[in-house]
């Protein structure tokens, strides 16, 4: 699409196409238009409604576009879900037009808050929204960017209001391995699958949080190392789950932490079946311990511990005190 005013004309709204001219917006500055900077150049309440929803469906469509794939995918996937709280005693208590006006301002709100904290808005249920961080892009920190996300929310929910009631949410977020791709459904209900456990832990925890909390599963915890200040809510009940599931609610980001080194304490306990990675690393280390030049390059699929990998060699060197190789007659101390 070469021209902003076709698209303002293919939205109907081919008015603002003098104001958008000038200001010189384009396509390359639309996605980060705010509803502020909408009325600053003259868009009505409604139509700036309509416009921000437009340049969403947008950019999902362009994220889509460029990350497309061929079937499914296995992806280490960061699932959120928010919900707001007390949505069927609204709609029973609100007009019908009055309780759509507070969903389309709570949707817009938190999808705004998602995407731009990396997330991509997979599915809007109601008073609800399903997020991925991870698909259609990944990121090696997926994990924190959702729990700030999470923590976003429930601050951005604060600006709105039902008369004199604030309006509140819950947020649950779970992370694990996931096949993701296979396109379901026909017309404007498709979407992409997500298969495995992670989806339906993130909907129990988040059916289980406060209002205006935000509650992680346990490797989700793992991932966002000290970065974010938690406390643990014991072992909960899930339904679906024939073992209580450890929960942590997260209180607050630790700006003062560094992403590497806050995580590293952590480190080995999610390097889940990497045993024989490590093993080579630590012969390698041995070998340049010897004078034997080495170099060592680390591919996996984003997400899956690619930069954890040196740190958790480091940590391993430190706790034995240093590695010898068996090839030179000495016998590596136990870690």
């Amino acid at each position: 699409m070469r021209d902003i005013g076709d698209w303002l004309d293919g939205l109907g709204l081919g008015q603002y196409r003098s104001p958008f001219a000038a200001h010189d917006i384009d396509f390359d500055v639309l996605a980060d238009l705010t509803d502020a900077d909408l009325e600053t150049i003259g868009v009505s309440l409604g139509h700036r409604r309509k416009l921000l929803r437009a340049i969403r469906l947008l950019e999902g469509d362009r994220h889509a576009s460029e990350n497309s794939v061929e079937g499914a995918e296995r992806r280490n996937l960061t699932v959120m879900f928010c919900d707001l709280v007390g949505s069927a005693a609204l709609a029973n208590r609100l007009d019908p037009e009055e309780f759509r006006g507070v969903l389309i301002r709570y949707q817009d709100l938190l999808s705004r808050t998602v995407v731009q904290s990396g997330g991509f808005v997979a599915r809007y249920m109601g008073d609800g929204l399903l997020v991925y961080f991870g698909w259609p892009t990944a990121a090696e920190d997926d994990a924190e960017r959702a729990v700030a996300a999470g923590l976003r929310c429930v601050e951005a929910v604060q600006s709105l209001k039902i008369g004199t009631e604030p309006v509140q949410v819950r947020v649950g977020i779970a992370t694990g391995l996931t096949v993701v791709g296979d396109l379901i459904g026909t017309g404007a209900a498709q979407e992409r699958s997500v298969i495995g456990e992670v989806p339906n832990l993130a909907a129990r925890l988040q059916s289980v949080a406060a209002p205006n909390t935000v509650l992680v599963s346990s490797a989700t915890r793992q991932l966002i190392g000290a970065r974010f200040h938690v406390e643990s809510q014991g072992s909960m009940p899930l339904k679906g789950w024939s073992a209580p599931v450890p929960v942590w609610r997260v209180i607050a980001e630790n700006r003062g932490a560094i992403r590497f080194p806050a995580a590293g304490a952590d480190v080995a306990a999610f390097l889940v079946n990497r045993i024989r990675e490590m093993q080579l690393l630590r012969d390698k280390w041995a070998a340049a311990e010897a004078r034997e030049g080495q170099a060592v390059l680390l591919t996996c699929i984003r997400s899956f511990g690619r930069s954890n990998a040196p740190p958790a060699l480091r940590r391993s060197i430190r706790r034995s005190g240093g590695w010898t190789s068996s090839r030179h007659g000495a016998a590596s101390r136990s870690a």
